[in-house]
């Protein structure tokens, strides 16, 4: 009789119920409804190839997913091409308006592109103005200019420069009014000529100058794509050219930016198997979404199952038990796969209709799209970590990542505070010193490379030494933190995933429920190709377990 007690006291309290003792008479209804819970609750558990043993289903779930894996990565491959062709005919164009409108730019140049002469300023603001008024003549590409009704857009040529000041630096005297005045002009391309011709009365005021943009806008279309089954994008190019002299050390910085908007040509007409292909990438991320969307309802339906399950289990152990589930035991039928699925799902389908307003031209939001299938993509492939986890090699890593995560967050958020705490104080002391301490982003960019062994000696080489002070202090400031963070850092980091790793592996050898909720499954002992379960389906009431086989000499002995 003692045996027999201890055998459910691992799973509650005793109090007379079938689930935390037999003390007392076992009610039958009781019993049953516990045994029903419980192979439930194991069928739940199950991976795939068991729940086919225990009910004859066929593995939809899995085979979906599957091909599922294998159509989005289709999409994704063809997108990511599609989305290449235009960055890199950004980055060309870009490429050729600096060797168009930048006078004698050579590539890789733009750090050490600058002016030191008032003519050399006027000289080359003259080569902007006669390169854009002949820019039909003298490009290999599909260029023109933006056109507003009958006429094409000027050029802007406007100066940034204090409103009004003396400055005398032999004196060492000085008076400035901070104001910033703005003065713009246009020239039209039809007649291109040198600034000092075609405005005589424009001066520029060195003294006071703060900067030079010249402003145009040419536009473009991207012919490439026809031969990739997409209808070509239409583009407007922003180009900016800046003369930076915020400094006013005498050097002006020339620099080039390239805005660019896409959008859907006006009037256009494809002939030939391209044009077919286009509907058919049409119908193919359709069938997508379709499969997306069969995809989320089974995983969504499962999720639904769980808490079902996880509510009908809370309830029977407080009815029967009296004592609360842990939430650890709770969060175990909310399985944090199918979970990630829907996810994926989700961000597939946002993804796969960009993508078609993208084909037929409605939308020209690539970024966006790229991120929703990038991000949908990356989780479909994590998902699939979860089937490998049905083998028990591979499921000790999968358990040793799980129970370690909340570890690793604790210990990163320690970690983390020493780590901004380093970044801030090379920020604000290497800066002005060290390039790759110019900005946070490259000051954190930086040490996590240290972290990781790269680049290490560049950074101690590449600080100047031109104070004293600062580069003693460098030296000390690196060595600190290469130290901190490699020789203890790291390895405690990675004690704490041996740890766990060590922990979870003994446990998988020694057999033992790790919880409540395993210990309340263990008592069943029906195997998944022992009929059980389907008669259950049917709704047929059984004694489950290991009870309907000795329940009844308990009973009887008890009595």
């Amino acid at each position: 009789m003692e045996e027999s007690s201890d055998m459910y006291s691992d799973s509650c309290e005793t109090n007379g119920s079938p689930a935390c003792g037999i003390q007392q008479q076992l009610c039958p209804e009781d019993l049953n409804h516990e045994e029903t819970l419980r192979r439930k609750i194991k069928y739940f558990f199950m991976n795939p190839c068991e729940k086919y043993h225990a009910r004859g289903r066929k593995p939809w779930k899995l085979i979906l997913q599957i091909v599922k894996i294998a159509i989005i990565t289709i999409q994704l491959v063809s997108f990511g091409l599609s989305n290449q062709m235009v960055v890199t005919f950004k980055e060309e164009n870009l490429m050729t308006f600096k060797h168009l409108f930048l006078k004698g730019y050579v590539d890789g140049g733009m750090d050490s592109y600058a002016l030191y002469r008032q003519a050399d300023v006027y000289d080359h603001i003259n080569y902007v103005i006669e390169q854009y008024g002949h820019l039909r003549n003298i490009t290999v590409g599909n260029h023109e200019y933006e056109k507003q009704g009958d006429y094409f857009t000027p050029l802007s040529l406007c100066q940034d420069f204090y409103s009004n000041g003396t400055i005398f630096p032999g004196n060492e005297t000085f008076e400035i009014d901070a104001n910033v005045e703005t003065e713009c002009v246009e020239i039209y391309p039809m007649y291109p000529q040198p600034l000092r011709d075609a405005l005589p009365d424009f001066e520029l005021h060195f003294k006071r100058l703060l900067s030079i943009k010249i402003v145009f806008v040419l536009k473009a279309i991207n012919l490439q794509t026809v031969r990739h089954r997409e209808l070509p994008d239409c583009y407007d190019f922003n180009v900016v050219i800046t003369f930076n002299n915020q400094v006013h050390s005498g050097r002006i910085k020339v620099d080039m930016e390239n805005g660019v908007e896409i959008n859907e040509c006006k009037d256009w007409k494809v002939t030939g198997a391209a044009a077919r292909s286009i509907y058919l990438t049409v119908l193919f991320d359709c069938l997508i979404i379709i499969t997306c969307v069969v995809s989320f309802s089974l995983c969504m339906r499962s999720v639904l199952n769980g808490v079902q399950l996880q509510f009908a289990y809370t309830s029977h152990c407080r009815k029967h038990c009296g004592k609360d589930v842990p939430w650890s035991d709770r969060l175990e039928f909310l399985n944090g796969w199918y979970i990630l699925i829907i996810v994926s799902d989700t961000l597939t389908i946002i993804g796969s209709i960009l993508k078609i307003e993208i084909q037929t031209k409605i939308l020209t939001s690539y970024d966006v799209c790229s991120i929703f299938l990038g991000t949908g993509t990356m989780f479909v492939w994590i998902g699939v970590i979860r089937y490998m986890g049905y083998f028990r090699k591979y499921n000790i890593l999968i358990l040793t990542l799980r129970a370690a995560f909340p570890n690793v967050i604790r210990f990163i958020c320690c970690a983390g505070i020493i780590y901004l705490s380093y970044c801030f104080c090379g920020w604000i002391v290497l800066g002005p010193y060290h390039e790759k301490f110019r900005t946070l982003n490259t000051v954190s960019e930086c040490l996590f490379s240290l972290i990781n062994g790269d680049d290490m000696y560049p950074t101690f080489k590449n600080m100047k030494q031109k104070s004293s002070l600062v580069w003693v202090f460098s030296r000390v400031y690196l060595y600190t933190f290469v130290s901190l963070f490699i020789y203890m850092v790291l390895s405690l980091f990675i004690t704490i995933i041996t740890d766990t790793y060590d922990t979870i592996k003994h446990l998988q050898q020694s057999g033992a429920p790790v919880s409540e909720l395993h210990k309340f499954m263990s008592v069943c002992k029906d195997l998944p190709n022992s009929g059980v379960y389907r008669l259950e389906e049917s709704g047929s009431c059984f004694s489950c377990c290991v009870n309907r086989a000795d329940g009844g000499e308990r009973l009887t002995s008890e009595a």
